[in-house]
């Protein structure tokens, strides 16, 4: 059956089980083949080729957009790519052959942003040349992962064919879609491995609408197109019924099964199982997505399907994040006013900010956004048109299941927060009862997940 899967650059890092635990595992001859890997560059390459997705401490590209010489900073990543080489040479890396080809794609990226500088120095151009800068970088950790893991791979006597989305020696015009059915349609599947660049180039431009999400994306258009029996996407942990870091391996379990909705409702809280727009192409064209642990092969991970309702009335995970805001909007104008709601969410529009809970009441309106999606132009606005406007740091625990549908269950999640001295700010459940959130004050966030895990888990 063919398969599509993806491996993440925290266990791309550890190559050596990727390879063992997902490759090679249990599998000789012809079952070696017909499957697809789209691989993430090496955790830490796109963090110095773009900024650091955790601390946004600058890369090359934010050099090259404030107008300081990056020339350094990429031939800083040059030797950082080269230092990983030399750390796979025990798995079979002709270190030499990857070197040079590093070199001579590092030479050419720069020429490409050289060009791009020169457009920025004219005055003429601007934000689509910087988007195009982006695009480069990107796919340069990509390029490097995919080449290193099907050399290695070749290297061991497994016919693995390298597919290099990233395009830089192509410079037709074609969208994603396109360039993704052009590099397939050369590929025999049946006998082969294809080792594919996590950056797809396109005229459309990857990096616009999806930014560091576009490896998903990347992996849910080839299934897409493919239509594989499974798509899998290997991480270094398992999906599970809450984080083991907070509440503790032994208290966890790994979730079985679960639906789509469910990873949309894990997603809105920052605990992605897979990006959202990755995910809708899967769930539209009916392709199950499974989960699983690099480093557990034996384990069968977690498996996503469009029409999945546990039998059982449960709670299937305890997520939520301490990463967002409250505000809180009040005017004693709002009670029977039609319309106070189109013009808050209106502003929200204005400015680009999304939420992820809102609750109302006769004079107030309360939302939740991510700490990062504030934008100080968006309070000015929504205090030159209501009374009373608030801003402060919570945190939103959430209960999810796709059958949750349980009498006393917001009774007992609600007293086991009371029990441990935890204040509710607001609460929301929704139709369809997927998704049980409690909005709270954000240094009670850890306690809460541990409160809930030990009442409802």
């Amino acid at each position: 059956m063919l398969t599509v899967e993806k491996i993440g650059g925290t266990s791309m890092s550890a190559l050596h089980q990727v390879i063992d635990n997902i490759i090679l595992y249990k599998r000789t001859g012809a079952e070696l083949y017909n499957r697809v890997f789209v691989v993430s560059a090496f955790s830490g390459v796109t963090n110095v080729l773009l900024e650091n997705k955790k601390t946004k401490a600058p890369g090359v590209y934010h050099r090259l957009a404030a107008r300081e010489s990056y020339d350094v900073a990429l031939n800083e990543v040059t030797e950082f790519l080269k230092e990983l080489n030399k750390k796979y040479e025990p798995l079979g890396l002709d270190v030499a052959a990857a070197d040079a080809m590093i070199e001579t794609h590092m030479a050419r990226a720069l020429t490409y942003l050289d060009s791009a500088t020169t457009m920025l120095a004219s005055g003429y151009l601007n934000e689509g040349v910087l988007l195009a800068a982006r695009e480069i970088l990107a796919s340069i950790g990509e390029t490097h992962s995919a080449y290193v893991l099907a050399s290695i791979l070749r290297n061991k006597g497994v016919n693995a064919e390298l597919v290099d989305l990233a395009g830089f020696d192509d410079s037709r015009a074609m969208t994603i879609n396109e360039r993704i059915a052009d590099a397939f349609n050369k590929i025999n599947m049946p006998n082969c491995v294809a080792i594919v660049t996590g950056y797809a180039k396109g005229t459309e431009g990857i990096m616009r609408e999806f930014d560091r999400g576009y490896s998903e994306v990347t992996f849910s258009k080839i299934a897409e197109i493919l239509l594989p029996a499974e798509a899998i996407i290997h991480k270094e942990y398992h999906l599970s019924t809450a984080d083991p870091a907070i509440v503790g391996i032994e208290n966890v379990r790994p979730v079985g099964n679960t639906n789509y909705d469910i990873a949309d409702q894990l997603a809105d809280v920052g605990m992605e199982a897979i990006h959202p727009k990755a995910s809708k192409p899967l769930e539209m064209a009916g392709i199950h997505l499974r989960i699983k642990n690099t480093f557990e092969p034996e384990h069968p991970g977690t498996l996503i399907t469009r029409g999945y309702v546990s039998a059982q009335k449960r709670v299937e995970v305890i997520t939520g994040t301490d990463q967002q805001l409250l505000i809180d909007i009040y005017d004693p104008l709002m009670v029977g006013n039609v319309g106070s709601d189109l013009q808050i969410m209106q502003l929200f529009f204005n400015h680009g900010v999304s939420y992820t809970f809102k609750s109302t009441s006769a004079n107030s309106i309360t939302i939740v956004i991510w700490e990062n999606d504030l934008r100080q132009e968006l309070l000015t606005d929504l205090r030159a048109a209501f009374e009373r406007v608030t801003c402060d740091p919570v945190a939103v625990v959430c209960l999810l299941g796709s059958n949750m549908d349980k009498p006393g269950l917001l009774a007992k999640a609600t007293a086991a927060l009371a029990d441990n001295e935890i204040n509710i700010m607001a609460a929301g459940i929704a139709n369809g009862r997927v998704n049980i959130q409690f909005v709270l004050a954000r240094d009670l966030f850890r306690k809460a997940i541990i409160a809930l895990n030990a009442e409802v888990g």
